[in-house]
């Protein structure tokens, strides 16, 4: 009876929304035809509230007669000391405490220990060749510049996240109202971060750690508190009977027993840090993010493509580094076991660092490479990339998709989205979120875009929501079949996952290269940008699913003789479509993610509003910008993975 009755209600979801696509095919219609009078297709800006001059008057209240400009101007004096104290270390800006800058030669062996510690020599070379490359290469001042920020931003984000996180496991009212607020925080483009930090706590590296360390805190908050909600019951109760107080209970039952998900914060921290640490260039952090966008601003793509190696091996260093911390047991020694072979590698480190900071005293390219003295071929990879895109095939094939892409596909795209009445547009959207997700997801779906369209900004949304649309669907053209392939042998499998993983910590930044280089500064690169960015977890995701597929379903298959594509049309995909699902639903997030950064390249959308209220202190029209772009990946994500979770639940995979 339940079945039928579930049934039943999937259908009636169905025919609901196929009526509301007829009622927008049929708006949409009568508009081709001329009838539609044209108040249903636009909001009239009549009726579009001054929502910007509201937030913009509650911010002045706050910031002003409140004080917490003052405040945060305070807080600032204590944060700027401590970039003070990492700067001078790391590239030597003359301030307190006149210490540094520590030799790259000293940075790379403590790396290399570090690496060795947490994952043998493979990890060692990896760690101690990035920083060798980075001072090899000439880049290493600028690195430090941005490793200076990431060294006081990443543990702030830690220890906030943490503290909120273990009081929203302690307190459901805590929960209730961090959940809401966690979900818009990570569906904000990061622009709408980056305004306030520069009003209320100046420009420049200030700004860009306050932006940097809000930006990394949700995550921490959600790992920190599924870990301890997942304590076992028995470790607690050990514990209370062995007469733990309140405070010991957390300090060595709970966070010991929740340590695998508070690291897997960690790292997820640290990856969102530095792609953040990255993109506040666009408002005067100095670093590899600033010398990056000057680069590319200029075209000079072989100086962009050797920073691009850098930051993606800083990346992957302190990815797999942090990663390799998360599955390291604590090591445990026998009783009078003297102290120097239990803190063997911290003495080895701590020698081979005072080591080379001797040695640069004596040495000065231990110490410091010079311009002159760098093996940098910024100039000579420019001319092979030059080279490379002035052959015949190449310009004739990027030729081609530049001119079939945007005139035969994406431009008639986007001016057919544009074409489609505001009020026909939310039907669809809402019939989308009825038919996948259900009732609720439908009204949220109808409330969230009805304040896109009421936002004053409904054209800009629409083109926003047109480079998502197109680059998703055509990563799925390539990411599906790729992931499909690679799923039927562990040898592909395994491959596609390791560049998948290595992909997924390369700063967003870094995938404009490839994309301007190809297809210059066009529609074009945007879309390819978003496209092969999104790519990575639809790939993922769908090789995750078919490997998680029972292997008696698929025996079953082959012994009732189903070929090769009936098992996977029949028995595979729909088993791992809810796992693909959680893919699609990372590639939109992703796309909505990328969209905003390819402002740089230049478009038309939201991302562009956005970039341009970095010049001023428009703070009211930055969050309207920012809410639209949140409400409509929001939009998205409660539909996409509520489908998910209704067909793990109705496959018995659980939830």
């Amino acid at each position: 009876m339940m079945a039928g009755a579930g049934a039943s209600r999937e259908l009636d979801r169905s025919k609901t929304a196929l009526v509301l696509v007829a009622v927008a095919v049929f708006m949409t219609a009568v508009h081709y035809l001329g009838l539609l009078p044209e108040v249903l297709f636009r909001v009239p800006e009549g009726l579009v509230p001054p929502f910007a001059i509201w937030l913009d008057a509650i911010f002045n209240f706050v910031k002003d007669d409140l004080g917490l400009l003052k405040l945060t101007r305070t807080l600032t004096e204590g944060l700027e000391w401590l970039l003070d104290v990492t700067a001078n270390l790391l590239f030597g800006k003359r301030r307190w405490p006149n210490l540094g800058p520590i030799p790259w030669t000293s940075v790379a062996a403590v790396g290399a220990v570090i690496g060795y510690y947490l994952g043998g020599w493979r990890m060692a070379a990896l760690a101690g060749g990035t920083f060798i490359w980075t001072a090899l290469i000439g880049q290493w001042k600028i690195a430090m510049e941005t490793m200076s920020v990431l060294v006081v931003a990443a543990p702030l984000a830690f220890m906030i996240g943490l503290t909120l996180g273990i009081l929203a496991w302690r307190k459901p009212w805590v929960n209730r109202a961090l959940k809401p607020i966690l979900s818009v925080l990570q569906t904000l483009p990061f622009f709408t971060y980056l305004l306030p930090a520069v009003i209320f706590f100046k420009v420049g590296p200030t700004a860009g750690a306050v932006a940097t360390t809000i930006y990394a805190i949700p995550p921490m908050i959600l790992m920190t508190t599924l870990g301890l909600q997942k304590v076992s019951p028995e470790v607690v109760e050990a514990g209370e009977m062995s007469g733990c107080t309140r405070w010991q209970l957390l300090r060595h039952v709970y966070l010991p027993s929740a340590r695998t998900e508070i690291l897997v914060g960690v790292n997820q921290v640290i990856m969102l840090c530095l792609a953040m640490v990255v993109l506040t260039a666009f408002i005067g952090m100095p670093g590899l993010g600033a010398k990056l966008l000057a680069m590319m601003g200029s075209f000079k793509l072989g100086r962009s493509f050797e920073i691009g190696v850098t930051i993606v091996l800083l990346a992957v260093t302190l990815d797999r580094m942090s990663k390799a911390w998360v599955v390291k047991q604590p090591e445990h020694f026998e009783k009078g076991t003297p102290w120097w072979k239990r803190h063997l590698m911290l003495l080895l480190g701590v020698g081979l660092f005072v080591l080379f900071i001797g040695v640069a005293q004596f040495i000065e390219v231990a110490s410091t490479i010079g311009r002159k003295q760098n093996f940098s071929q910024g100039k000579e990879i420019d001319t092979l990339i030059k080279g490379f895109l002035n052959i015949d095939a190449v310009k004739a094939t990027t030729g081609f998709l530049r001119a079939f892409l945007n005139v035969q596909v994406l431009i008639p795209f986007r001016n057919f989205m544009l074409s489609i009445p505001t009020p026909a547009f939310i039907l669809l959207i809402v019939a989308f979120a009825l038919w996948l997700g259900g009732k609720r997801q439908a009204v949220l779906a109808a409330i969230f875009f009805s304040l896109v369209a009421f936002s004053g900004w409904w054209d800009r949304s629409v083109i926003t929501l047109y480079s998502v649309i197109s680059a998703v669907a055509l990563a799925m053209l390539i990411g599906l079949p790729l992931g499909i392939w690679a799923a039927r042998t562990e040898r592909w499998s395994n491959r596609i996952l390791l560049v998948c993983d290595t992909a997924q910590t390369f700063p967003s930044f870094v995938y404009l290269i490839p994309a301007i280089m190809l297809f210059g500064i066009t529609d074009i690169a945007v879309i390819f940008s978003i496209l092969i960015f999104a790519m990575v977890p639809l790939t993922r995701y769908t090789i995750e699913g078919l490997r998680s597929v029972p292997e008696e379903m698929t025996e079953a298959a082959d012994m009732s003789g189903a070929t090769r594509m009936q098992k996977l049309w029949k028995v595979q995909l729909p088993l791992a479509l809810p796992t693909m699902a959680v893919g699609f639903n990372q590639a939109i997030m992703f796309a909505f993610f990328m969209v905003i950064i390819a402002a740089f390249i230049g478009t038309q959308d939201l991302g562009q509003e956005l970039q341009r209220t970095l010049a001023g202190t428009d703070l009211g029209k930055n969050f309207v910008l920012g809410i639209c772009v949140s409400l409509m990946a929001l939009t998205f994500d409660l539909t996409i993975l509520k489908w998910a979770s209704d067909q793990k639940k109705a496959l018995g995979l659980g939830d």
